[in-house]
């Protein structure tokens, strides 16, 4: 089979870190060996420090939203042309915690910022580069919430209204509803029925692909 281009999406607490795990996990039992695993923003060294920038909340200087949204471009830049091109060009797999779709849900859907300025940079930055696969892990924000709590503190896009998450949910679901490579899994349940429930959109669409080959 020919390289492909995975992402998990969802909101904070869906479980994103373990479905990509699931994801790799399945795929090595296919026998596919050569897969760059990487999370956004972030995924080399240069957006990682970016990624720090834009999770830490300054007293005196309030992140522009628009400042965000480029910032978060500039990361995914970085890692599209120096990792996950690179990787696709030699034939690996890449599977990917967040992409594009986070952006267009949060900032787009978060921080409302005009879908001309989100069309512009995706074509910029993107051009024709799209995941193949993405798996949407949709769940009520206040649950995910909670468990990010558990988790630790929480960063500065955590600490944002209920308002706001509930925008991104919303963006999510018009997205996967207008994409068919956009599958959605209900995070809300149980582990081993969100992990047989991924296990299921991939092996199908791994028999699909092997079928049209």
């Amino acid at each position: 089979m020919t390289n492909k281009f995975i992402v998990i999406e969802g909101l904070e607490g869906a479980g994103k870190t373990t479905a990509c795990n699931t994801v790799i996990n399945i795929l090595h039992q296919k026998g596919i060996k050569d897969i760059v695993s990487t999370r956004e923003p972030g995924g080399t060294q240069l957006a990682e420090e970016i990624r720090k920038l834009v999770k830490k909340k300054f007293k005196k200087d309030k992140l522009n939203y628009i400042a965000e949204v480029l910032m978060l471009y500039a990361a995914r830049v970085q890692l599209v042309n120096n990792i996950i091109k690179p990787a696709l060009l030699r034939g690996a797999w890449v599977v990917a915690d967040r992409h594009e779709l986070s952006s267009q849900a949060y900032q787009g859907g978060g921080r409302c910022i005009d879908d001309r300025l989100m069309q512009l940079l995706h074509d910029i930055v993107l051009g024709n580069l799209n995941p193949e696969l993405t798996i949407y892990l949709d769940l009520p924000p206040i649950i995910g919430l909670e468990r990010a709590r558990r988790r630790g503190s929480l960063d500065r896009i955590e600490q944002e209204s209920l308002d706001f998450f509930e925008r991104i949910r919303a963006r999510y679901l018009t997205l996967a509803k207008k994409d068919k490579s956009i599958f959605t899994v209900n995070a809300a349940e149980s582990l081993p029925k969100v992990t047989s429930a991924i296990s299921f959109i991939l092996q199908s669409w791994l028999h699909q692909k092997e079928q049209s080959q």
